[in-house]
């Protein structure tokens, strides 16, 4: 793997009891990035993030972790490097907000290292920083879908890993939650300790926060690199199948796209 890359696929098959999902991916994710992995549904997105976090062994090819093979990593050293906050999570019965985001801890955890000044402000931070901390006393099972959502991340946080790897993080909130997630991820991307990696949906919020974007379609990767280069009218009709204008974001100056209607395309 090139020593540049903090995250890195070479040659990936993936699939799932003898179902091919993905053939001969290579993926780089470069260091200090926010990357964006866009594509239309079931097109590998989540299969990859799984792998890439080895939650998911590939049938062939190798996943990299600052520059080694990730397979070889002893399991407590992966997550003190790297986590996961996947699709959908379930919290145990009856287990408080602040309970279940201190569970982010248990990689710094040991029978020589209880629990410390050190990790209950990792996790106060984290609660702070999705605004989760008056939810800490309640039960997860209590909480809206949006609520349940930061509070996930908010126990990502705590595990307080340099690579984040994020799946749809912005399921179930509303618009202004979503740009608070958002917004944290690139606060966090900007601070230039952390590595993120997420699959988004909405092409306007992974070009407008995200610095360098994987596009995926029928478990291949079409394109990679920043979203200058993504953002183009003959991609975005090979990716999603739509014809698109791009211009420039009033808000940001980057690319947004704009998909034309059909009888607009021909004229």
């Amino acid at each position: 793997m090139p020593a540049q890359h903090v995250l890195s696929g070479a040659g990936l098959t993936l699939g799932y009891e003898g179902r091919t999902i993905s053939e001969y991916l290579n993926v780089n994710i470069p260091p200090g990035s926010f990357t964006a992995i866009i594509g239309p549904n079931a097109c590998g997105k989540s299969t990859l993030l799984r792998a890439l976090s080895r939650l998911l062994k590939p049938v062939a090819g190798q996943v990299f972790l600052h520059g080694q093979d990730i397979a070889g990593y002893p399991t407590r050293e992966v997550a003190r490097r790297l986590a996961l906050l996947p699709q959908s999570s379930t919290a145990p019965d009856g287990i408080t907000v602040a309970d279940l985001v201190a569970r982010g801890r248990f990689p710094h955890q040991g029978l020589l290292r209880p629990w410390s000044d050190a990790d209950r402000q990792a996790v106060d931070a984290a609660m702070a920083a999705t605004g989760v901390t008056d939810l800490a006393g309640r039960t997860v099972g209590e909480l809206s879908g949006g609520q349940r959502q930061r509070v996930w991340l908010a126990l990502v946080l705590a595990q307080d890993t340099p690579v984040l790897l994020l799946d749809e993080p912005t399921t179930f909130l509303d618009i202004s939650h979503q740009l608070d997630v958002l917004r944290l991820c690139r606060n966090l991307h900007r601070s230039g300790d952390y590595t993120l990696v997420t699959v988004l949906h909405e092409l306007s919020l992974a070009f407008r926060f995200a610095d360098h974007i994987i596009a995926m379609k029928d478990g291949r990767v079409l394109a990679q690199g920043p979203p200058e280069q993504i953002a183009t009218p003959k991609l975005m009709k090979e990716i999603y199948g739509i014809d698109a204008v791009i211009i420039p974001d009033p808000a940001t100056g980057g690319p947004l796209v704009v998909p034309l209607e059909p009888e607009d395309a021909v004229r």
